[in-house]
């Protein structure tokens, strides 16, 4: 299923930074240490987005095909794109989550304690690593869910939880799936990642 950012966004369904802030009260608490993957997506040349599965993460390409690799001083620390999914749907309210740009989405604790950077999960057959890049919302963020979710993301607790998402590299390679389990086998410490 292809998803085109030009004409799949819908005003209508901005939520304000209030209701984003109110929807978090339903959210149910992620786990902390295994979780669902619940869906692949990757950002083609022409800017739409896929969903696929199942795949295989390398270190060379990260997801097969993905628009990351095209970017001006792509680096592996920017290789995976990762949201929490309950935060995606509240933000999104109905719009595609391809929307967002990322390439997996899951429900686990993303926020930075958590998991700080240097972390390890495996999801299916692949070993990734948190990376120390801020993952921030950009214009095509606000574009496509409104200024207020981009201030949501941007809040202090919003920064904290990662509310916008994290960055994985790939150590060992590996093939997943929607429905392979997240787990996390390492966890760096903040004095760590602070190195």
């Amino acid at each position: 299923m292809f998803v085109d950012p030009a004409t799949a966004v819908n005003p209508a369904l901005f939520r304000t930074l209030a209701e984003l802030e109110a929807g978090l009260n339903f959210l149910a608490p992620s786990p902390s240490e295994r979780a669902t993957l619940s869906a692949i997506v990757s950002r083609t040349e022409q800017g739409h987005r896929a969903f696929s599965e199942p795949i295989r993460l390398t270190f060379e390409e990260g997801v097969p095909g993905d628009g990351w690799i095209r970017k001006e001083g792509a680096t592996v620390d920017s290789q995976i794109t990762v949201m929490r999914t309950p935060v995606a749907e509240l933000i999104a309210n109905g719009q595609p989550p391809a929307l967002f740009g990322d390439n997996l989405f899951l429900d686990l604790d993303l926020s930075i304690e958590n998991l700080p950077p240097g972390s390890r999960v495996t999801i299916g057959g692949a070993l990734l690593e948190v990376t120390s890049k801020v993952h921030k919302g950009c214009k095509k963020f606000s574009a496509r869910f409104g200024v207020d979710a981009l201030r949501f993301v941007s809040t202090p607790v919003g920064r904290a939880h990662r509310f916008r998402g994290l960055y994985l590299k790939v150590v060992e390679a590996g093939e997943v799936t929607a429905g392979d389990t997240v787990e996390v086998v390492e966890r760096a410490t903040l004095e760590e990642a602070a190195v």
